[in-house]
């Protein structure tokens, strides 16, 4: 007895490294590991020609001068503030926009004179990119957060409501035939059989039109404000400050890519129960 309870605090550290163990291995498989390659590669290439100064470090600083200035900003100027600044952007104009194209996009999907009544406006308006109505925006809501979140809901509505639109009309018309066999009432029909079918349209739009959202914020900042990381990228610009300048850029990059691995992962969580082909 006394054998076996000084062996067990020996297998419980062995039963963690085991485990940690696994999960290295699962990241370290070639199906993973490929994905790093490429951004290894880049690193490499950036770093030869910074060494070898193929290109002036005016223009092309090494890593390690973006790294230090990445510090820079974050302890001595005002990087988290940006940052969150322009988080706060997004996230206002996604959700105002992506609610506005759901309701209207269901509503247009299940009604064939609504959409009617909507498709002359809509498809005029959608054709106008969102920073040609920034400048009238300005002039309405001045130059403040208002006017941004207005131009990046303008761009994340179209193509949330578009898909919502057509994901709801590219019901197969079996699921429908087989509803009215089952006698479902309308509520029933497009709770149960409708909404659920166009789900995977609808959240592939969702996906879309958060990376479209990320990626808009930076000119809108750009164009006007003293904050944000629109704006940092613009003045760094102006100034010649290369390596600030791809700090921001390094940051977007990152964040875009975590906004849309975020989206994925809800993606497959609402769609857990279809099953498609993973390549």
């Amino acid at each position: 007895m006394n054998t076996l309870t000084q062996n067990l605090p020996s297998t419980a550290p062995a039963s963690e490294a085991s485990s940690f163990g696994t999960k290295l291995q699962q990241w370290l498989v070639p199906s993973r590991a490929i994905g790093f390659l490429l951004p290894a590669g880049v690193l490499l290439l950036w770093q030869t020609a910074a060494s070898l100064e193929w290109i002036d470090p005016v223009f092309l600083p090494a890593p390690i001068k973006v790294v230090e200035a990445f510090f820079k900003m974050l302890t001595e100027q005002r990087l988290l503030w940006d940052f969150a600044v322009s988080l706060s952007l997004v996230a206002q104009g996604f959700l105002y926009g992506a609610f506005a194209a759901l309701v209207l996009g269901v509503g247009a999907g299940l009604s064939k004179r609504f959409e009617q009544f909507l498709s002359p406006t809509f498809d005029t308006i959608r054709h106008i990119p969102g920073i040609a109505w920034f400048p009238l925006i300005v002039l309405w809501l001045g130059l403040g957060a208002p006017a941004k979140i207005l131009v990046i809901a303008k761009t994340v509505f179209f193509p949330v409501f578009l898909n919502t639109l057509q994901g709801i009309r590219s019901v197969d018309k079996s699921y429908i035939e087989l509803a009215e066999v089952m006698t479902l009432t309308r509520w029933q029909l497009v709770r149960k059989v409708i909404l659920p079918a166009a789900t995977p349209t609808i959240m592939v739009s969702l996906r879309y039109a958060a990376g479209l959202a990320w990626a808009l914020v930076v000119v809108a900042e750009g164009l006007s404000g003293l904050e944000g990381l629109g704006f940092l990228i613009f003045r760094a610009q102006g100034l010649l400050l290369t390596d600030q300048l791809l700090v921001c850029m390094v940051i977007i990059g990152l964040v875009g890519f975590g906004i849309d691995r975020t989206m994925y992962l809800l993606q497959r969580r609402v769609l857990r129960w279809k099953q498609g082909f993973e390549g």
